[in-house]
């Protein structure tokens, strides 16, 4: 028999039971509709996670810090000097490594506790200095109320929700985030806030020749004060990675390198530029990110990026992923024991059917490549169907998370996904599947006796 006529043939017997074919391919239907919901989440929820990490600028700044900080420490698995004699992260070492291939800019990381005080009360936070690059490469500004710094040195200050909360007095209850941002921006944009902080200035007399402080130099701590005007509030933390560390009031950095805070460095050495604690260097492409960090380590520091956190949130989703398809082909797998009892059926509704094609030269070929045929023709209407109601769940169950993370007060986000590799790999499983379904059916059709199958009522 020819294929063209063995599909025909096929397709013939199946119309021919219609109802019982039907329940069986609905049954695989539900199985994959299942599998591609599910997966569709997991996909959904890793994407969601890459989008956040991407968008927060994370996935392509390294973090540089100075080996010296390690010198107490007895065991030491980093290569490079030992930490008694590794570099300072100081400025020259900046420029130094801004310098390298991919690097697009190096900035260093200026944070410090300080008083700021609003409507003459005083408020104790972290403060941190911020890139005016920041500006693009952060999505923690993208969404807030106000505006971002105007200039790279204005003194101007943006707010995170919970400090500007503090500044107004609401206390939302514990467990709750219900205050709108907009409520909250509307009192505090265009007011002023004054900043209590020690700037570090170098005596006069500690300079020989009017050019510079001199090796051995001493240094005062003076108060200052300094007028910032609040130009936004954000909701996101772009230090949300830091934790108990994070600042809650964001400065222009250059503005914070001007007033010289006695915190920003860490070595309060008299002579020399200035230490820093760590430096965000950020890459030009994230493929790039690997290459960057091995430089700054030859160069005698220590890096760190987020691509090493995120190698076991990788392994998380692939775990996360392989347990929701299994949970979802169980569905399928029950289908399959569906399709068994349908082709077995026809195989005892067809015994004549089958004793006819045998007796005309039918081989055993043919009768095996007939029931396969029936099997992948139920596979692939039901893989076709399923991925069709797996996507229409996928995308209610995404729409009533939104509808509950819009009442919550969050932004809505898309938690589900159907690539087309994921479609195709549905509707081929299905298929496979059923045509497993059908090895026993068409084996035992093709091992009938055509004299037996004849005299069969």
């Amino acid at each position: 028999m020819k294929s063209y006529d063995v599909i025909d043939l096929a397709v013939r017997n199946l119309r021919e039971s219609v109802f019982r074919n039907s329940l069986t391919t609905i049954g695989i239907s539900v199985g994959v509709a299942s599998l591609v919901a599910m997966l569709s989440l997991g996909i959904g929820l890793q994407q969601l996670a890459s989008r956040r990490l991407q968008k927060s600028g994370l996935f392509d700044t390294v973090v540089a810090t100075s080996r010296r900080d390690f010198r107490n420490f007895r065991e030491q698995r980093e290569e490079g000097p030992p930490p008694a004699e590794s570099p300072a992260l100081d400025e020259p070492a900046r420029q130094k490594i801004e310098h390298l291939p991919g690097v697009v800019e190096a900035y260093p990381d200026i944070r410090f506790v300080t008083e700021l005080r609003f409507d003459d009360k005083p408020h104790l936070t972290m403060v941190a200095g911020i890139p005016f690059s920041a500006k693009n490469n952060n999505d923690a500004f993208e969404d807030m109320q106000g505006s971002f710094f105007s200039s790279e040195a204005v003194p101007e200050v943006i707010l995170q929700k919970s400090f500007a909360e503090e500044l107004l007095g609401k206390t939302p209850k514990p467990g709750t985030d219900n205050t709108n941002i907009a409520d909250l921006a509307k009192p505090l944009l265009r007011k002023e806030v004054t900043m209590r902080y020690a700037e570090r200035t170098v005596l006069p007399s500690s300079s020989t020749d009017g050019a510079g402080p001199a090796d051995g130099a001493a240094y005062s701590v003076v108060p200052r004060q300094q007028v910032l005007k609040i130009v936004g509030v954000t909701d996101l933390d772009p230090d949300s990675m830091r934790g108990t560390a994070r600042a809650r009031v964001f400065l222009p950095l250059k503005l914070v390198q001007n007033l010289h805070v006695q915190s920003e460095l860490r070595d309060t050495s008299a002579s020399g530029p200035p230490t820093y604690t760590s430096l965000s260097v950020r890459v030009g492409n994230p493929n790039q990110v690997p290459v960057v960090e091995d430089a700054i380590k030859k160069l005698g520091f220590s890096a760190f990026s987020i691509v090493d956190a995120t190698r076991s949130m990788r392994q998380f989703f692939a775990v996360l992923d392989v347990f929701l398809g299994i949970f979802g082909s169980l569905a399928l797998a029950v289908a399959s024991i569906g399709i068994v009892n349908t082709l077995v059926m026809a195989i005892l509704e067809r015994r004549r059917e089958i004793g006819i094609m045998k007796a005309l030269g039918a081989s055993d070929t043919d009768v095996r490549g007939l029931f396969f045929a029936e099997a992948g023709a139920m596979g692939l209407v039901g893989g076709a169907v399923g991925v069709a109601l797996g996507w229409t769940i996928g995308r209610l169950i995404n729409l009533g998370t939104n509808i509950y993370l819009v009442r919550q007060h969050f932004p809505p986000a898309q938690i589900w996904s159907v690539p087309l590799w994921l479609v195709l790999s549905a509707i081929a499983f299905s298929i496979v599947v059923s045509l497993l379904s059908g090895l026993y059916p068409a084996a035992r059709a093709a091992r009938l006796d055509p004299v037996q199958a004849l005299r069969y009522e």
